[in-house]
């Protein structure tokens, strides 16, 4: 473009004042512009305007395009015009630069300065790239995008981690999952689903990997099992790993990350060799039939070193939906998808059978009348199907190797954050 004549409109990231010359640097969604005002080559107002911008000024800028290695992308704007569009008050609550650190209550605070850093927009760049590769994945292999409801009138898995609301005379909850409407829609002949949509559980977390309000990836195929779902699963985030790689260059660079994309097939463990691997060099050892607390996942993750599926997990602590085995009903069909660092997705072949669902609900102490609407779309045909749901934040704080979850969601929702 050099030559051009152009107009750009963006934030005035920094301003730099030589005396004889003057650089602005405007910053968009996409980067970097270095505007040059050079005493001799523009007129002196232009250059009194930019000495008296407040940094996060909003600027059009018209000018030419002049070549200049050492300027941002190689190119720098010789202005003829410069509007101010919008004056930022001073100080900033944040530097947007990322020269002056902050911590993250100062950052979620004043969110929409923090997303002006590149390595945050980055981040989310990154995270949209990731969501549309899915999506790709998903309509090529066939799949139908759905909307359930996140208003519903029972617990998804049963238990108390829920948010009740008012719902005009009658109570109901913010959804936990779309787990019970992807099964329905199994019934009801749509075969192949797919939802990226919010989920919401109310359990008092303090972590670095758990907030109350997440986007989940949601996934059910008929006539399908629980391998075929993994491998599913495999390959779409192996493919979010090689989309990313491929097209977000500049906004690896700017987090100076190498993006290595996985190898498919993931590696399988049982529950009882991930078991094994937990249990060594540890003081009070799990017992088969417990659940893997976070410091078990660290340590089988050092082992694995990669991406991989822990299979065969005991029917007992599994959801009430999810399929036995018919030789060995004491182990499940149930899987989860691990990174080193932690539980990316969980999954399985979902029990189909009326009779066995219903027997199910009560062995894990809840009453089938409260599931009337779900159940009933097993009585009248309902195929076998298996499926899986997958954090979207937590496939992208693990894929980018950030420190917390709520850097990988825009609007982050935990125990102690409402707004904004």
């Amino acid at each position: 473009m050099a030559g051009a004549e152009v107009s750009l409109a963006g934030w005035a990231h920094e301003i730099r004042d030589l005396g004889g010359i003057c650089f602005l640097i405007l910053r968009d969604r996409e980067g970097f512009a270095q505007v040059t005002l050079a005493a001799k080559r523009v007129d002196k107002s232009l250059t009194e305007t930019v000495r008296h911008l407040s940094r996060e000024t909003i600027v059009l800028v018209k000018g030419d395009v002049k070549a200049e290695q050492k300027a941002p992308r190689g190119y720098e704007i010789i202005p003829t015009e410069i509007t101010v569009l919008s004056k930022a008050e001073s100080p900033l609550p944040m530097d947007p630069t990322g020269k002056v650190g902050a911590d993250l209550d100062t950052r979620l605070d004043s969110r929409f300065v923090d997303l002006r850093r590149p390595s945050a927009l980055a981040a989310f760049r990154i995270e949209s790239a990731v969501m549309r590769s899915l999506r790709d994945f998903f309509y090529e292999n066939g799949f139908i995008e759905v909307c359930t409801p996140k208003i519903v009138a029972t617990a998804t898995e049963g238990g108390t981690a829920l948010f009740p609301i008012s719902y005009f005379d009658k109570e109901a909850f913010l959804n936990q999952s779309p787990q019970l409407y992807k099964q329905i829609l199994m019934s009801a002949g749509l075969d192949r689903v797919f939802e990226i949509g919010a989920i919401f559980r109310a359990e008092e977390h303090d972590t670095r990997r758990h907030l109350n309000e997440a986007v989940s990836i949601d996934v059910e195929v008929s006539f399908a099992d629980h391998h075929e779902v993994m491998r599913l699963l495999e390959e779409a985030v192996a493919r979010a790993y090689r989309y990313v790689s491929q097209s977000c260059t500049n906004d690896l660079e700017v987090l100076e990350i190498e993006l290595e994309v996985p190898k498919t097939p993931f590696r399988r463990v049982t529950y009882t060799q991930a078991l094994e691997m937990a249990n060594e060099d540890r003081d009070a050892e799990i017992e088969w039939g417990d659940d893997l607390d976070t410091e078990a996942e660290k340590t089988i993750g050092k082992t694995m070193g990669e991406h991989y599926f822990i299979t065969e997990w005991p029917t007992e602590i599994k959801p009430y939906y999810t399929q036995p085995e018919e030789e060995r009903p004491e182990i499940s069909k149930g899987f989860d998808l691990m990174h080193p660092k932690m539980e990316l997705a969980s999954g399985a072949q979902r029990v189909h059978d009326y009779d066995l669902l219903v027997k199910r609900i009560r062995d894990q102490g809840m009453d089938p009348d409260g599931f009337e609407f779900y159940l009933r779309s097993f009585m009248y045909g309902m195929p076998p199907h298996a499926g899986w749901g997958l954090g979207l934040g937590r496939l992208v704080l693990t894929m980018l190797d950030l420190e917390n979850i709520r850097d990988a969601v825009l609007f982050p929702r935990d125990r102690r954050r409402l707004v904004p």
